[in-house]
């Protein structure tokens, strides 16, 4: 099933941004009028308003006085990072405690933190999440005091059928499963589709909380090419199915965690016949699909699954309520087995959460609530592309995702970021080294950067500051830490 259509100013504003995003509409170059605008694509005065207006709060066009619309400045056009060459054959996780610690940094207010990738509470509406959970608590308030059983409240499972519908997927409330979070779902599917010692593929390089679950259940990562703004090549997993034995997939195809990328959909329709034709489960995780700007790519690759293999994972910690920590499975022809895997594994979720989950899926204005943030961390993710533009060596490749509040940055060869981890936390400012991605000592030049939390004037400086300390790094010996690291302004010099 096709996914709704947006409003008719959302299409217009999506193409639009999709131009401006792609370099076909260029810095400084004067837009339609309104009535122009609407003349062109035959929409109402009201309509062209709207989708000017959206446009304006992505930052992607400017209104000057008696002049009209113009394309704003865009952060300049750095090469992005290159498609990933990982191993060919599979290995056992074998993490240590630095993705432990970065995380933990990360919630630590002294330090600047562009370590997780979590949204800050200021881009949420909180007190529509407080109203929606004191209403949870009035009129069931009999809950606080019953044991949860079962895969979860009626009410709320029907919620995430009707929000799947945006993803194109139709689902059988009664089929989905509620969850402590998105990484249970995942856990969860992983249990029941593999045992101990089996291959697991997935991207290259991949979430480290993945690998985390990996390392847990004893699986072997199987680590394949992917492209930084298409995602993981089919090609190579397709190699991977004929030559190894291969138990399930896990992947993200929108808005991957770190590279940001997004699978086309000719390639998620493929993926899905792939999987049919292999027998093999896929563990599609979509926790970030409603940051997408691009409608197309919001689609699941589950829409296209006819034959069960594929197992949907989703929550709303990115979109709608961290702090509710629920996530939900459907887990297609292994169903059965994943209700009673998670019966045994941790039970029920706090039914008023559930409840109030399902009033803010079911509330008028959540669809304009998504466009507000898509627009808010698209305008910070243009900053933050524009400081590592001005501050990083030479030689530095970053992502351009469109969407989603993280950033993958590949620095010149022969620079350790392992090094530059050290460099930074010595001055309060986390980052994600890139080895945390990989099973294998890989990416060790490489860093993700997390925009999305807590923003004020000390994140664009700390970022610059980033940027100075692996010049720095590049200019000492044999990138030995230098105990007095030159400043900005001595860089500069």
């Amino acid at each position: 099933m096709d996914a709704p259509l947006l409003p008719l100013y959302m299409q217009l504003a999506d193409r639009m941004a999709r131009s401006i995003r792609s370099g076909t509409l260029k810095r400084g170059e004067r837009l339609p009028s309104v009535r122009d605008l609407a003349g062109q694509h035959g929409v109402s005065l009201s309509t062209a308003v709207q989708a000017y207006r959206w446009l304006e709060d992505a930052r992607l066009i400017e209104a000057r006085p008696r002049s009209g619309y113009f394309v704003a400045a865009r952060p300049p056009r750095l090469p992005e990072p290159r498609v990933s060459r990982p191993d060919t054959s599979s290995r056992m996780v074998q993490l240590d405690q630095l993705g432990v610690q970065v995380m933990a940094l990360s919630q630590d207010p002294s330090f600047v933190s562009f370590g997780a990738a979590c949204p800050g509470p200021e881009l949420f509406d909180q007190d529509r999440v407080r109203r929606a959970m004191a209403r949870a608590v009035m009129r069931h308030r009999d809950l606080l005091c019953t044991y949860p059983l079962g895969p979860g409240m009626e009410e709320a499972r029907r919620a995430v059928a009707r929000h799947a519908l945006g993803l194109g997927c139709v689902l059988d409330p009664d089929e989905v499963v509620l969850t402590n979070s998105c990484m249970e779902a995942i856990s969860l599917c992983l249990r029941t589709v593999c045992r101990p010692g089996d291959v697991v593929a997935l991207e290259s390089p991949t979430y480290y909380g993945f690998l985390e679950i990996l390392q847990s259940l004893h699986l072997r990562a199987l680590e394949i090419p992917t492209h930084p703004r298409h995602g993981m090549s089919l090609d190579a997993l397709q190699l991977a199915f004929e030559t190894q034995q291969v138990k399930a997939v896990l992947t993200v195809p929108t808005l991957s965690n770190p590279l940001g990328a997004s699978m086309p959909v000719a390639e998620r329709r493929r993926l899905a016949a792939l999987l049919a034709q292999h027998d093999v489960a896929l563990i599609e995780d979509v926790l970030y699909n409603d940051l997408s700007e691009q409608e197309d790519k919001r689609r699941a690759v589950k829409s296209f699954d006819t034959t069960g293999h594929v197992m949907i994972c989703g929550s709303f910690s990115k979109t709608i309520a961290p702090g509710l920590r629920l996530g939900w499975v459907e887990a297609g022809r292994w169903g059965q087995v994943l209700r009673r895997t998670k019966a045994v594994q941790s039970g029920g979720q706090t039914s008023v959460l559930e409840l109030a989950l399902a009033d803010l899926l079911t509330q008028a204005g959540g669809g304009a609530a998504l466009r507000h943030l898509r627009a808010t961390i698209a305008a910070r993710v243009d900053q933050a592309r524009q400081m590592i533009a001005e501050s990083f060596p030479k030689g530095t490749r970053v992502s351009d995702p469109a969407g989603g509040f993280i950033l993958w940055v590949e620095l010149p060869d022969g620079l350790d970021t392992a090094l530059l981890y050290e460099a930074c936390l010595a001055e309060h400012i986390i980052i994600a080294p890139g080895m945390m991605f990989s099973a294998s000592p890989r990416f060790r030049n490489c860093v993700r950067l997390g925009v999305g939390g807590q923003w004020g004037e000390e994140h664009p400086r700390a970022l610059r500051r980033i940027g100075a300390l692996a010049k720095a790094l590049l200019l000492a010996p044999s990138n030995a830490p230098n105990a007095s690291s030159p400043s900005e302004d001595e860089l500069a010099a």
